[in-house]
Formats: structure tokens, C-alpha cells, sequence
């Protein structure tokens, strides 16, 4: 597309960074804080000291790199407010720091616009429209950028996952184009930044090893067992290593490396991150509860299935994944969706925000594909959805519910009219799901409030909203993995 082209592109990027803007007033939750106290430790503790600092409760529990991102934004934060810098200045929040925190979320949003753009050029221009607002690439562009649940959980809600994200979009493309060593890196990276994306993980090693390690396929399109590559696996390692090497071999040095894993993954907090979060443990903490109240339960069962669940059910897409022919970056995004969702659903101590981690890869199917377009919708109703409690004071709501109402009708009216000559892309059934989230909102946040069960029972809507929102995410899961596991061709030893 020629560079005239793209101004379309570049005032979606200047109207929700406007938004953005808008936003800054907003309710912000304890995150705010939490990221006020990693720029306060980081700035005037010594590295030795990072993972040991609890003055705060909110302790720093990410990867260093995501340290070495708050000790840089540390030192343009002391030009707004020393004061946000006092490691004892708990709950700090001045005009001033507030300003700063808000501006420096957009800020570094700009490196997911540009990894918005480079999949905006990878979209298949199959689809060719006239109108530009047809356009697959128009309707990906404005999925992204303007997604729903980035914009509360980052901008309202207070978070830094838009420049992750973009990490992780432009690690897709690059090996989507082929540049396999730049993607493994970019993903290495990211790793170091939030450890989250291990979910993740098991798609890119496999398809990195089948499509980058093994230099050759069979007529048929099989992989061909004897041109695996040592030197390719080798530069894999090595990047993995390195980039590893850099992150924590300051702590390895120090003696520090179970501090830090410790603190990353902190399996004293519970099954459950929060009991309302949409996935199986949702489902199971309702049948629990019941079990409960006759005596007949057993938490114990947890532990296990968490552990095992999240693995178990990734690998048979991975392995389809590895075996199959013609998997394509089509399916390599299908099964790191895949790994996403089954790890949202069965993970330990999974955060209801894991969602996005599905939701966004799986814009760049909906373009693509009217199958994937229903099981985007659906998914990114319902997981927008079931971000609502994260809003809960009152001035806040009028906003999620426009700009949720607004985002859920651009999706649905841009991808009917891209696949206006194809069947419809929900069923009677799934199209009653998605309407019964209205009156499901209606009373939890009208009818419930005005009743005398709001003191003695106040988590009765956050209960509604995770078990209906999980019903529907468990749904999604399960027809994609039926789709993953259905559509490919078998590997065949000769070619008929």
C-alpha cells in the first residue's frame, strides 16, 4: 500500500491516543500505586536490594527487565514529583504524579501502534474493498487499537500491557515474515519483561522448531526428518540464553535467583487470583460452595488440576501443530490462542485481565477467516464483559458501558459486512448468549443494588457475571480447539 494510503491509519493512532488523554481523570486502582512503589525502589534501592524491599505490600514481582523499565522511568519521574520517589510515601497520588503515570502508559503505547502497523501489512489482501472502512486491514487496525479491554484495564484501570502487547504482536509478525531469529528474539524479551507469556511459550517453540529448525518439507508438505538443522537449534539456544544472561545473571551473581523466582511466582496467594475471574475455577468455586454447604468437598483438587490442566491441554494442539502440514502462521496464531485460553482457564492464580492475552492474537484471525470472525466476537463480548467489576465506582460506569456498547457494535457490524457473502457468523444459540448479557448488567448494577441482599450478600453479582461470563468462555474454548484439532491435514509418509 502506497504511503498515502495510510493516513487513515495515523488518525485512528492520534484519536485514541485523544481518548487516552481523556481518560486521565479516571478512577485508577491499586496499580496505580503499585507501580509508584517500583519506581520508588528501583530508584534508590541498589539492585541487591530490589526483590527483598517490603516496606509496600504491592513488593516488585515482575521480571528485571520490567525493573530496569521502572528505574528508567524513574529518572524523568523526579522531574514531576520527588515525592512519588519516597519509598514510605504510600498511596502517593499528586496532580503531578498522576500526570506523569498516566502520560507514560501512552507514551510507550507507541510501540503498539507501530506493531499494529506491521500487522496491518501482514493482513491476507484477499478481501479487497473499495471503501476503506471494508478494508481488512481498517477493521484489524481499529480492533487493536481501539480494543476495549486494553483501553479500561490500561488507561482506567492502570496497567503498562500496551507495550507488551506490541512486543508480542511484532514477535507474531516477524514470524509470520519469515524472520524467525528477530521473532525468537523479540519473544525472549518480552519473557524478561512480564513472565505471563510463558502461556504462550509452548506455541512459539513448536513452531519455531518445525518451521525454522527443520529446513526442508516432503513433497506433500510433511516435514522432512533429516534436514533439522543442530546450527539453527543452536542459534535458538544461544539467543534464549543470552538474552536470559543479561536479565537475571546480576541476580545469579548476587546469589539472588531464588529471591526473585520466588517473588515471581508466588504460589503461596492461592488457586484463585480473584474468585469472579471468568475461567474453570470459576465454575468449580460455585460447584465448591454448593459442595461446601453439604459437607462434601475436596480442595485439594485444585492444586492438582492446576498443575496439570494447562499443559495437558495445550500439548495436543502443539503436537497437531508440529505433525500437521501447511500449519502456515495461520495455525501457529490458532494454537497460541489456544495456549492462552487453556492456560486462562485451568492456570494457578490466573488474573482476570489474562484474558487479552486471547482476545488480541485472535484479532488478526477474525480478518481473515468467518469462522474465526464468531468465535472472535463471542470471545471478546464475553471476556470484555467480564472486565466490568474491575470498574466498580459510580462515575466510571456510563464509560464502560459506551465504550464497550461502542466497540462491541463496530465488531460485529465490520466483520458481518467483510463476510457479508457467507453464512452468518453465530448460531440462534450464540446469539441468545451474547444478548443475555444485557439484563445480566441491568441487575447487577441497577436492580441488585436497590434489593435489602446487597449487605448480606454483596458478592452475589460479581457470582453472576463470573460463572455466566466462563460458561461462554469455556464455549469458545472448546470450539477452537475442536477447529485446531479438525481442520488439518495428516502428515502422510509419501506423497499419493
Amino acid at each position: 500500500m502506497a504511503a498515502g494510503g495510510w493516513s487513515w491509519f495515523r488518525f485512528l493512532a492520534l484519536g485514541v491516543s485523544f481518548l487516552k488523554c481523556l481518560l486521565i481523570p479516571t478512577y485508577h486502582s491499586t496499580d496505580f500505586e503499585v507501580h509508584r512503589n517500583w519506581l520508588a525502589i528501583t530508584h534508590n534501592l541498589p539492585l541487591s536490594r530490589w526483590y527483598y524491599e517490603a516496606t509496600s505490600e504491592w513488593t516488585l514481582d515482575y521480571p528485571p527487565f520490567f525493573a530496569w523499565f521502572e528505574y528508567a522511568l524513574s529518572h524523568i519521574a523526579k522531574y514531576f514529583d520527588p515525592k512519588m520517589l519516597v519509598i514510605e510515601n504510600l498511596n502517593y497520588t499528586s496532580p503531578a504524579t498522576i500526570f506523569f503515570q498516566r502520560f507514560s502508559v501512552i507514551f510507550t503505547d507507541v510501540l503498539f501502534i507501530y506493531a499494529v502497523r506491521e500487522c496491518c501489512r501482514c493482513v491476507n489482501g484477499k478481501r479487497a474493498a473499495k471503501d476503506i472502512l471494508e478494508k481488512p486491514t481498517f477493521i484489524l487496525a481499529v480492533l487493536l487499537m481501539w480494543n476495549f479491554g486494553l483501553l479500561i484495564v490500561d488507561h482506567i484501570h492502570f496497567q503498562y500491557n500496551g507495550y507488551l502487547f506490541g512486543l508480542m504482536l511484532l514477535s507474531v509478525v516477524r514470524l509470520c515474515q519469515k524472520r524467525y531469529l528477530e521473532g525468537a528474539l523479540l519473544f525472549a524479551v518480552l519473557l524478561h519483561f512480564k513472565h505471563i507469556y510463558l502461556y504462550v511459550a509452548p506455541a512459539y517453540g513448536i513452531y519455531l522448531l518445525r518451521s525454522y529448525c527443520f529446513t526442508a518439507s516432503n513433497a506433500d508438505g510433511s516435514v522432512k526428518w533429516r534436514s533439522f538443522s543442530f546450527l539453527r537449534v543452536t542459534l535458538l539456544g544461544l539467543i534464549v540464553c543470552l538474552v536470559s544472561a543479561l536479565s537475571l545473571g546480576p541476580f545469579i551473581v548476587l546469589g539472588q535467583l531464588p529471591q526473585v523466582i520466588s517473588r515471581l511466582f508466588p504460589f503461596k496467594r492461592g488457586l484463585c487470583h480473584a474468585y469472579w475471574a471468568p475461567n474453570f475455577w470459576a465454575l468449580y468455586s460455585a460447584v465448591d460452595k454448593a459442595l461446601t454447604v453439604v459437607g462434601l468437598n475436596d480442595r485439594r483438587a485444585g492444586s492438582r488440576i492446576s498443575a496439570y490442566c494447562p499443559s495437558f491441554c495445550d500439548s495436543p494442539g502443539n503436537v497437531n501443530l508440529y505433525f500437521h502440514i501447511n500449519i502456515g502462521p495461520r495455525g501457529f496464531l490458532q494454537c497460541l490462542v489456544l495456549c492462552a485460553l487453556s492456560s486462562f482457564m485451568f492456570g494457578w492464580h490466573v488474573h482476570e485481565k489474562a484474558i487479552l492475552l486471547a482476545i488480541l492474537p485472535l484479532s488478526l484471525l477474525s480478518v481473515q477467516r468467518a469462522k474465526d470472525a464468531g468465535i472472535y466476537l463471542i470471545l471478546t463480548t464475553t471476556g470484555h464483559f467480564s472486565l466490568f467489576p474491575l470498574l466498580f465506582t459510580a462515575p466510571e460506569l456510563p464509560i464502560k458501558i459506551l465504550l464497550m456498547l461502542l466497540f462491541s457494535v463496530y465488531s460485529f457490524s465490520s466483520l458481518k459486512s467483510l463476510y457479508r457473502r457467507e453464512k452468518p457468523l453465530l448460531n440462534w444459540l450464540e446469539t441468545i448468549y451474547l444478548i443475555q448479557l444485557v439484563p445480566l448488567e441491568i441487575f447487577c448494577e441497577i436492580v441488585f443494588p436497590l434489593t435489602p441482599w446487597k449487605l448480606r450478600f454483596p458478592f452475589v453479582p460479581l457470582l453472576l457475571t463470573s460463572v455466566y461470563c466462563a460458561l461462554g468462555i469455556t464455549y469458545v474454548w472448546l470450539k477452537l480447539y475442536v477447529s485446531v484439532l479438525s481442520e488439518r491435514t495428516p502428515v502422510r509418509q509419501k506423497a499419493e
